[in-house]
């Protein structure tokens, strides 16, 4: 399994990004998705999860209520929406997987945000929040 990244790039303080992670060729309700980022010189931090069936989530403190997740899986894709973005979240964003599992996931623990359960992981995502 391969998970692929999109969507980040430059933008001003204040905006909003989107980045969209997918597997290519594989179906990913199975698994649960988190979002993670380094920023130069500092630890891989969590930033957030998602269950398989979309119906439980976590976010780290730095970005509750101004991130968003949803997955579509129809189109086998979850999304990290970004808003009220700070010069804070300039980093590299990943995205990993963390399954299969049996039974689609339909719950999340706050542990789906260290990141040593998940399996598979992008290549990253460049975010930049800079005026």
């Amino acid at each position: 399994l391969q998970v692929v990244e999109s969507g980040g790039g430059l933008v001003q303080p204040g905006g909003s990004l989107r980045l969209s992670c997918a597997a290519p060729g594989f179906i990913l309700d199975h698994y649960i998705i988190g979002w993670f980022r380094q920023a130069p010189g500092k630890e891989r931090e969590g930033v957030s999860c998602i269950s398989g069936s979309g119906g439980s989530t976590n976010f780290a403190d730095s970005v509750k209520g101004r991130f968003a997740i949803s997955r579509d899986n129809a189109k086998n894709t979850i999304y990290l929406q970004m808003n009220s973005l700070e010069p804070e979240d300039t980093a590299v964003y990943y995205c990993a997987a963390n399954g299969p599992y049996f039974n689609v996931p339909d719950t999340v623990q706050a542990m789906c945000l260290m990141g040593h359960d998940y399996d598979y992981w992008g290549q990253g995502t460049q975010v930049t929040v800079s005026s």
